[in-house]
């Protein structure tokens, strides 16, 4: 079984992941919307891409379930992800002075970084799954999702101290240095931690459909897949619209932003730390009750950025970003932990399936979400001259999604404490 410093060193692995993908997802969007003046359909098409190549998650997983190790599929996931990362970076300049391959480029680029992160990232869970002892699986799991958001929250934030005043020779440094370094650590964190431990090869020859029938049949757990699709949808909405909104309507710069971006998950960060530190020390609160005030918050904070862009100041956007992020941090690991409360729930042996089911719906809601987001921005703008208006627009009815997610939850997860999922076991 792994130790707890085995667990942290994958976590380094959940770090690189979300530094490099960060890049991707906040700072090419905002240059390709604000600096080459492209539709914010663009990127939130690129996106969507490498959130639906994701699909192939399954097949990754299989493919380490059949192997010897799942190191090799880590590594190689990694590799794949820092050389679709600098590809990426690579398009920018090429978008400017010609459309056509720079598109090409950033396709193939896109399409790299989902499968990077579907073999790298889904190779990864299934060792946590398969080699943490069962008492120690949820605290292992918030360890690493709570380093995944530091990887976002550092990158995004030294990144964009760096990059003003900016460059496409400068962007391309940054890229390079953070997909090295990120390949690096990967290597340090999984060197040698599969050695002494045992796992039996999948022999299984279940029918894949048939399980996931049986699992779809069951009340809750298809209650709780609607919950996920509705929460990350509007959680994803955002991510390609508020860069580009902070730079129109705020004049925020390139580096500015990117920092904005990096509150914006450093929020997200401290949410999730303090309902950890909040649950487990003083045993306050359910799961329920911290999902439903993550999202009735997230609602706020949003119709708070909308009211900004009418007459708000830099100081106070920053503020309601952070806020933003704090309740979406709240929402998210209570969120966490009732998946895995729910996973056990139903039909023996169908962990997976559940989790499995619960994944794709993150997947496809993240994918859609971003793409909605950045559509229905470009949509309004031609209705609404002001691009605070049209924004706004967007940025409320996200809130709307966070309420509807909020009562869904209400109706969907039961009073229990987030502490017996979060504390770690002998």
């Amino acid at each position: 079984m792994l130790s707890w410093l085995s667990i942290l060193r994958l976590g380094l692995v959940q770090m690189c992941l979300g530094a490099i993908v960060v890049l991707m997802t906040s700072t090419l969007n905002r240059l390709m919307v604000v600096e080459l003046a492209l539709p914010a359909l663009l990127p939130g098409f690129l996106v969507a891409l490498h959130y639906g190549v994701q699909l192939t998650r399954p097949n990754w997983g299989f493919r380490s379930d059949r192997g010897g190790r799942r190191s090799t599929w880590i590594i190689g996931g990694m590799v794949i992800l820092a050389c679709g990362g600098l590809a990426a970076a690579a398009a920018i300049p090429l978008l400017e002075y010609n459309f056509r391959w720079g598109l090409v480029l950033s396709i193939i680029a896109y399409s790299a970084i989902g499968l990077g992160v579907g073999a790298s990232g889904t190779s990864l869970l299934a060792l946590l799954a398969t080699a943490t002892a069962p008492r120690r699986r949820a605290a292992a799991a918030t360890i690493t999702w709570l380093m995944m958001i530091a990887g976002i929250a550092i990158t995004a934030g030294v990144a964009g101290s760096l990059l003003d005043p900016y460059s496409h020779l400068l962007l391309l440094k940054i890229v390079a240095t953070v997909s090295a370094g990120a390949v690096l650590l990967t290597l340090i964190g999984i060197w040698g931690i599969e050695r002494g431990l045992t796992r039996q090869a999948e022999a299984s020859h279940t029918p894949f459909l048939e399980g996931l029938k049986e699992v779809w049949a069951e009340d809750k757990a298809r209650r709780f897949t609607v919950f996920v699709f509705l929460s990350m949808t509007a959680y994803f909405m955002q991510e390609l619209i508020l860069e580009p909104y902070a730079g129109l309507v705020f004049g925020f710069s390139p580096g500015q932003s990117t920092s904005l971006s990096g509150a914006q998950n450093g929020g997200v960060f401290l949410g999730m730390l303090c309902v950890g530190l909040a649950c487990t020390g003083l045993k306050l609160g359910s799961l329920r009750s911290w999902v439903i005030g993550g999202c009735l918050g997230s609602a706020l904070s949003l119709s708070a950025i909308a009211a900004l862009g009418i007459d708000g100041s830099a100081a106070q956007l920053t503020a309601a970003v952070i806020a933003l992020g704090v309740f979406n941090g709240m929402f998210a690991v209570a969120a966490i932990g009732s998946m895995m409360s729910l996973a056990g729930t139903g039909r023996g042996a169908r962990e997976g399936t559940r989790m499995g089911l619960w994944g794709a719906a993150q997947a496809i809601a993240a994918g859609f979400g971003g793409l909605f987001g950045a559509a229905a921005a470009d949509g309004m703008r031609l209705w609404i001259t002001s691009a605070a208006g049209a924004f706004g627009s967007v940025f409320l009815f996200e809130a709307a999604l966070f309420v509807l997610a909020a009562a869904m939850a209400a109706k969907t997860i039961e009073h229990k404490p987030i502490a017996q999922n979060l504390v770690p076991g002998e």
